[in-house]
């Protein structure tokens, strides 16, 4: 009756966020009943229901030798340096965007940080092959220039994570610096003002304002990031990285791992326990991180 009471009374915005609701519904948790093909012999012909149950058979798949540890570790170290270096370079970012005084600049600096994330992934595998390549890449001619012999990146795996944790870094940072720049907006100028009259420079009043103002919104963008550690960014590695397995070793994830599996198998309920693994490892994490959260600040716990 109270959230009855409740919609009643805030009506208006329950139909502001019904098309959200909707989406998510349509797109998010009414696709999680097909999770059950992960326990069954599927079938196309028979259908979801048709097709018979076969237990946890689909899952020796993934645990019946030692590749799923390579890729999980894989998805976790890499998404951990994504969420790391990228979350850090935003707010830093953010940080130095609002320190700019002339308003134009602002927002032409701000414009161009922002434009990488429109760019497709296919694209940006076109620039890295550019940068990289053995025979005329700009990167190993410049080397060469200094006197430095030229790298094969593409057969050189343990160049990749850094070099992926750059280009998501150039991808995604500028995006996520327009939220944390909105969060500095909301701090009070009072702030600001008193700590101006007290002597502080600018340095401090973001070490002891700026920042610890903008934690909670860190701290959800992060728990946001983390509950989905154990999905890969599939577009832009395999966009990025393809076939070569010579790359596989620091660079195949869980997606791509399912990916080439249903692929070459053909066989949905093989991918789909892959998929129910994900769903489940992110699950467990982000109720961990979050319990983990809501021991030391309660207020920016997401649950």
């Amino acid at each position: 009756m109270g959230f009855l009471r409740d919609i009643a009374r805030n009506r208006s915005l329950y139909v502001m966020a019904l098309p959200g609701i909707l989406f998510l519904i349509l797109f998010a948790y009414l696709p999680m009943a097909g999770h059950i093909i992960a326990f069954k012999q599927f079938r196309i012909t028979e259908g979801i229901w048709g097709s018979s149950w076969n237990g946890f058979e689909n899952f020796k798949f993934l645990f019946g030798g030692t590749d799923w540890i390579r890729i999980t570790l894989n998805t976790l170290g890499l998404n951990a340096l994504f969420i790391f270096f990228g979350l850090g370079t935003a707010v830093i970012i953010s940080i130095l965007l609002n320190e700019i005084q002339f308003r134009i600049y602002k927002k032409l600096a701000q414009t161009f940080i922002f434009l990488p994330y429109f760019v497709s992934w296919l694209v940006v595998s076109l620039m890295v092959f550019g940068l990289l390549n053995s025979t005329n890449g700009l990167v190993n001619l410049q080397l060469e220039k200094s006197g430095v012999s030229g790298v094969d990146w593409y057969s050189s795996p343990s160049y990749w994570p850094v070099i992926l944790t750059i280009v998501s870094i150039w991808k995604f940072a500028g995006y996520n610096s327009v939220i944390f720049l909105a969060a500095i907006s909301g701090i009070p100028d009072e702030l600001y003002e008193s700590s101006t009259i007290d002597g502080a420079s600018r340095f401090k009043q973001i070490l002891h304002i700026t920042l610890p103002m903008m934690r909670p919104t860190i701290i959800i963008l992060t728990l946001l990031a983390i509950g989905r550690i154990f999905y890969g960014d599939f577009g832009m590695i395999y966009g990025i990285v393809g076939e070569n397995s010579l790359l596989f070793p620091t660079t195949d994830v869980i997606d791509t791992y399912s990916y080439r599996a249903l692929r070459g198998l053909g066989d949905f309920g093989m991918a789909s326990s892959v998929s129910l693994y994900q769903s489940v490892m992110g699950l467990i994490t982000i109720l961990f991180f979050n319990w983990i959260i809501k021991l030391y600040d309660p207020d920016s716990k997401l649950f």
